[in-house]
């Protein structure tokens, strides 16, 4: 199946962009001139420009959209007001196989109680939408707006002054958003970095228009196109998760620490029940952060073993951090070995025990707020 392709495909190619297939979409990796090292730092030091139109764009609408929505996600839409954003997941209802897994985790912008958008991942996008349209009340609308809106986002240190010298809203508080429907772009104070940072939604058709303002404006703040390679070794430096690797239908929030993202008090959302035996049983493995000292560097899938070698784990997400200069990963231990901060254990990287320290993410200090 051909990926699809970005509406700044074209912007990408020129740039010399490393190209690869993620979640269906045919999205940069890497640029000419530096690659994933150089837009790390970027990032960290002054501002990255990306391009996630590969995440799904939809709406909900009509009367009592929002409590219809806030009914299925998980997260408490009470716990904020129109014009803020909130991160939810979608959960496999109690009833089905998996239940209580996640089917997706994303973004909820909250125009109004009858109006809402929502920003899940590329692989997901189509199902989350199609689990929202079927069990829809009557007068609620879902809609796929995938192929009509872009997703750049802006991070880094430098991000509010490269998106003040394009002349767009940046005074606004965390998980806080301007614009929506009738105005050019959206803009929303969040991302996936752990860097102060911005992600804007415009119309496809104007995508390409925005970068190149964008680029043009941050030039004197430092700003560089930066693809999905850097996002990932900085989300990983934050201990965020990425469904697949942390999240998944047999990953539950508990397992994967997300249960702050879950409205435990709310009378309804897909999965409650399943979720709060799991709460109140305890989980049987709990993710853990690992540092690793040595060269090796701990790649997803490989087992993490105990003093005696006997596996106590596994590596769900590994990395080499550009900022710490070692090796970092995430992985799902079991309960039952008692892990804790500071433990010693290894990681098994082709055969050869690799040690590694249990910490708690994130990585490196957060400055998203």
């Amino acid at each position: 199946m051909t990926p699809r392709t970005s509406p700044l495909h074209d912007r990408h190619v020129a740039a010399g962009a490393k190209l690869a297939d993620f979640g269906g979409w045919s999205m940069p990796i890497e640029y000419a001139g530096g690659g994933v090292l150089a837009e790390h730092a970027a990032v960290r030091d002054a501002a990255g420009l990306f391009d996630v139109s590969h995440l799904g764009t939809g709406t909900v609408r009509g009367p009592g959209a929002a409590a219809f929505v806030d009914a299925c996600l998980t997260n408490d839409l009470a716990r904020i007001g129109p014009g803020q954003a909130q991160y939810t997941l979608c959960c496999v209802p109690d009833g089905e196989a998996d239940a209580g897994g996640v089917v997706d985790d994303l973004i909820v912008y909250l125009h109004g109680p009858d109006d809402v958008l929502l920003v899940p991942n590329a692989a997901n996008a189509q199902e989350v939408l199609a689990r929202l349209a079927d069990a829809a009340p009557g007068g609620v609308t879902v809609t796929d707006r995938h192929e009509e809106v872009a997703v750049l986002a802006v991070q880094g240190p430098r991000s509010a002054a490269v998106l003040a010298a394009a002349g767009l809203a940046a005074d606004l508080g965390y998980m806080a958003f301007a614009g929506g429907e009738g105005q050019e772009v959206t803009v929303c104070r969040t991302g996936y970095t752990g860097e102060h940072g911005y992600e804007l939604l415009v119309g496809a058709d104007r995508a390409g228009e925005l970068w190149d303002r964008l680029l043009e404006a941050g030039a004197g703040e430092g700003v560089r196109p930066c693809g999905l390679g850097a996002r990932d070794t900085l989300r990983t430096e934050m201990g965020y998760p990425l469904h697949g690797h942390e999240l998944s239908r047999q990953i539950t929030p508990v397992q994967a620490r997300s249960g702050w993202a879950v409205g435990w008090r709310k009378p309804a959302f897909w999965g409650r029940e399943a979720l709060l035996a799991e709460k109140e049983a305890g989980p049987a493995r709990l993710l853990w952060g690992l540092r690793a000292p040595g060269r090796g560097i701990p790649r997803p899938g490989m087992g993490v073993l105990d003093a005696e070698g006997a596996r106590v784990g596994e590596v769900t997400s590994g990395t080499f951090s550009p900022t710490l200069r070692t090796g970092v990963a995430l992985a799902l231990l079991d309960t039952a070995a008692a892990p804790a901060e500071g433990a010693a254990l290894a990681v098994d990287v082709r055969g050869r025990p690799q040690p590694v320290e249990v910490v708690r993410p994130p990585f490196v200090p957060s400055h998203v707020r």
